[in-house]
Formats: C-alpha cells, sequence, structure tokens
C-alpha cells in the first residue's frame, strides 16, 4: 500500500486512481491527520506501507524522520519546485528520494522498487528461498531460474511472505498489504482464497508446501 500525504484532496484522489489502474492501494492524508495518525498507528498497519509519498504540505510539516521513527518503508518527496536549492533542502530533511512532478506513476513505482532493492541484502532484488526466487518490483518469481508466473494478488502475497522470510505475519497483515488498510468494500477473508491456490500452485511444482500456516497464527514462507 502506498501513503500519499497532500493537503489537496484532488492530488490525493487522482493519485489513488492513478494506483489503482496499477492495481497497488493506495490511501490519502492532509498533513495534520497523517501526523496523528503515522504516530499512533498499530505496527501492523505500518508494516503493511510500501512506500511514503509527501506532496505539499504547507499548513503541518511532515517529519521523514517521524517516519523512519516507525518504519522502514521509503518515504519520497513530490516536488513541484524545480530549483536545486528546494531539492536539497528535501534531501536533507531525510527523504529517501525526491521526484520533480509531472511524473508518470509507473516512474514513481519503479523509483519505490529501486529503493526497496538498495536496501535488500541481495543486491539482485530478490529474495531467495531454496529453489525459489522472489523479486521484489512487480517480476514473476521464477523456480530453478525458470519464470514462475501469478495473477498479480498472488504474486504481491508471495512477495509480502517473502520480504518476511522467516517471520510470521497474519492475515490482517497480508491483507492490509494487498488491499490497503481502509478498504471496506472486500472481505478480509478473501485472503484465505488467494493464499489456498498460490499454496497449490507452489506445492505443484516444488512437491512441497512452502507456505507454513498456523490458526491465529497467520502465515510464513519457509523451505
Amino acid at each position: 500500500m502506498i501513503v500519499i500525504v497532500d493537503e489537496r484532496e484532488r492530488v490525493k484522489d487522482g493519485y489513488s486512481s492513478l494506483f489503482g489502474r496499477e492495481g497497488v492501494p493506495s490511501a490519502g492524508f492532509a498533513s495534520i491527520e497523517f501526523g496523528e495518525w503515522v504516530s499512533s498507528a498499530a505496527d501492523e498497519d505500518l508494516q503493511s506501507v510500501g512506500a511514503f509519498l509527501i506532496g505539499e504540505c504547507e499548513s503541518h510539516s511532515v517529519s521523514a524522520r517521524m517516519i523512519r521513527e516507525r518504519t522502514a518503508a521509503p518515504v519520497i518527496a513530490l516536488s513541484e519546485q524545480h530549483s536545486l536549492e528546494h531539492t536539497l533542502k528535501l534531501f536533507e530533511s531525510g527523504v529517501d528520494d525526491v521526484i520533480r512532478k509531472p511524473v508518470h506513476i509507473r516512474e514513481i513505482l519503479a523509483r519505490i522498487a529501486a529503493i526497496r532493492r538498495r536496501a535488500a541484502q541481495d543486491q539482485s532484488g530478490a529474495t531467495e528461498i531454496g529453489r525459489l526466487r522472489v523479486f521484489m518490483n512487480g517480476r514473476d518469481p521464477e523456480i530453478d531460474d525458470t519464470p514462475f508466473p501469478l495473477p498479480r494478488r498472488e504474486r504481491r502475497i508471495l512477495e509480502y511472505l517473502a520480504s518476511n522470510s522467516g517471520r510470521r505475519v497474519t492475515k490482517s497483515q497480508l491483507f492490509n498489504a494487498i488491499y490497503g488498510i481502509f478498504d471496506e468494500e472486500v472481505e478480509e477473508n478473501v485472503i484465505e482464497s488467494h493464499v489456498s491456490k498460490l499454496r497449490k500452485k507452489l506445492r505443484q511444482k516444488l512437491g512441497v508446501d512452502p507456505i507454513d500456516s498456523k490458526r491465529f497464527l497467520g502465515y510464513r514462507l519457509s523451505i
């Protein structure tokens, strides 16, 4: 999920619509309500955020360092001022990247993926678990170096499990990562159906079930 912070409703709605077309859930905040949310949000909710986009926040400043205290998700500033001084000031504030507007939504997603790749221990931008290689940039996973195509939501579930490899994640965490924290139109139990289909495909290809599930505790990717 992408969190957009901007004072202008049309900007937040516009980005939410564009991210939605790419199958990426998002949520928009005004700066003052964002500060209250990020300081009090549950850890599970923050772990579901893939990146923060900070736009115009004149009425109430947004601190990248405050965000960093709660989560390691990339923080990107959207700048409408094309000056070196302003860009340097944004970097000094602690953001991971500065993107000048106008910008295509796919470029934003590509920059987010690049930041996450640099943060990953594996310089290839992939997490390898046994014969399975999972990429974090929307690319299909591989099994034995052969592409293993998956529907978008199943692929994103696998990416989220791989990014938390060795740790158990709850159904709520998966739902928030795939559908967004504030999506009330989809039932949380849909995650069970997606995971079931993903497990079946992986089991057929690997010969083992790589997703360990425990009732009330959640899921863990383990081969």
